[in-house]
C-alpha cells in the first residue's frame, strides 16, 4: 500500500492538540514519551511515521510540529473515529459551522435540558448507525462527525465505549461550560491532517509500507489491570490477550524489517508483581516504565499515579 510523500505541515505559532478526549490518550505523557523517541527521528533521519492505533493522536500532532516527518500513515479499526478524522481533514469549515450551532444550543440550556439534549443526540447517533456508509463520503458524514465530537466533549469522563452492536452507551457528564467547538484547534489540526494518509482497518494494514526508514508507534487498547477493569470496548471488536499476542508477533515481524518501534501498554505489576505478561511477550526488547495519573475510574480515590510500559526495539 504505497503512500505518496508530502511536505511536512507548515509550522504555525499555534500548537495543534488532540481535539478529542480519549481513554489512554498520551497528552499528559508526551514529555516522557518524547524522551524515549529514536534519536534518528530527532535528527530527521527517519522520515516515515506510522501509528496503527490512531486514538486521540497526541504523539502524531507533536511529531508533525516538532520534527521533519514527510510521510505519515495512521489507521484505526474504529470506523467512527476514522470518519471524524477524515471530516476534520477534508471538511473542517462545514464541521465547525455545525459544531457552533450545536454548542450555542447546548450551552443555552439548563442542566436538566442539557441532559435530555445529550440523550436525544446519543439515541439519534445510534439509530443512524445502521444506514451509515463509512467507506464513501456522503453529506451525512458532517453531521455524524459533529455528533461524535459533541458526545465526546459532554459525556461522562470523555469516554468512548460501545456495546457489541457498536452503539455508543456512555452516560452524560456534568460540565458547566464544555468546549464543544474549538475553532482555532480544529483548523490547526485540519492543516496537519492534510498531509496524513488516514485508513480504516486493523493494525496490520500498515505492514507493506514499513521499512528500515520507518518509526512505528503502537498504542493499542490497554490490557486491563484487573478483572473488574475490562475497558477494551473502543470499538465493537474486543482487544483481549489473544489480540495482544497477535500484536506482539506483528511487532517482531516489523522489527525484522528494520523499523524503529515503540509500544505503550499497561503495567500489570501495578497490581501483581509476579505478572510477567508483557515481559514474556516482548522478551529481549527494551521495556521502560513511565508514570501517569489514572484518569478513568468512577471513584476519585482510585485515581492516582501508576506506571505504564514503553516497549522498544532500540
Amino acid at each position: 500500500m504505497p503512500i505518496k510523500p508530502s511536505a511536512p505541515p507548515i509550522q504555525n505559532t499555534y500548537i495543534a492538540e488532540p481535539f478529542l478526549k480519549w481513554a489512554g490518550g498520551k497528552r499528559q505523557l508526551l514529555e516522557q514519551i518524547v524522551a524515549y523517541l529514536p534519536v534518528e527521528v530527532k535528527r530527521s533521519q527517519i522520515t516515515r511515521y506510522i501509528e496503527p492505533f490512531m486514538g486521540g493522536g497526541a504523539l502524531l500532532f507533536y511529531l508533525t510540529q516538532h520534527f521533519d516527518v514527510s510521510e505519515i500513515f495512521v489507521c484505526d479499526i474504529n470506523s467512527e473515529l476514522i470518519l471524524v478524522y477524515q471530516v476534520v481533514r477534508d471538511y473542517v469549515e462545514k464541521l465547525i459551522a455545525r459544531l457552533q450551532e450545536i454548542e450555542a444550543t447546548y450551552l443555552a440550556l439548563g442542566e436538566k435540558e442539557r441532559k435530555s439534549y445529550y440523550y436525544a443526540e446519543r439515541a439519534r447517533f445510534n439509530t443512524n448507525l445502521a444506514t451509515m456508509d463509512f467507506f464513501a463520503f456522503q453529506p451525512a458524514w458532517i453531521e455524524r462527525a459533529a455528533q461524535f465530537i459533541f458526545l465526546n466533549r459532554t459525556c461522562f469522563n470523555g469516554l468512548y465505549r460501545v456495546n457489541s452492536k457498536g452503539e455508543f452507551n456512555v452516560p452524560a457528564g456534568r460540565y458547566k461550560s464544555p468546549k464543544i467547538c474549538d475553532v482555532q484547534n480544529l483548523t490547526a489540526v485540519a492543516a496537519i491532517l492534510k498531509h496524513v494518509k488516514i485508513v480504516r482497518g486493523d493494525f496490520m494494514v500498515c505492514e507493506d509500507i514499513v521499512d528500515q526508514n520507518t518509526f512505528v508507534y503502537f498504542d493499542p487498547p490497554y490490557r486491563p489491570l484487573n478483572h473488574t477493569a475490562k475497558f477494551t470496548s473502543y470499538s465493537k471488536y474486543t482487544f483481549d490477550d489473544t489480540e495482544q499476542l497477535r500484536l506482539s508477533r506483528f511487532f517482531r515481524a516489523l522489527d525484522n524489517k528494520g523499523a524503529s518501534l515503540m509500544l505503550s501498554n499497561s503495567d500489570p505489576k501495578n497490581v501483581d508483581s509476579k505478572d510477567n505478561f508483557f515481559e514474556t511477550l516482548y522478551a529481549n526488547y527494551r521495556i521502560e516504565r513511565i508514570f501517569a495519573n489514572r484518569m478513568i475510574n468512577a471513584r476519585a480515590s482510585k485515581r492516582g499515579p501508576i506506571s505504564e510500559l514503553l516497549i522498544m526495539n532500540y
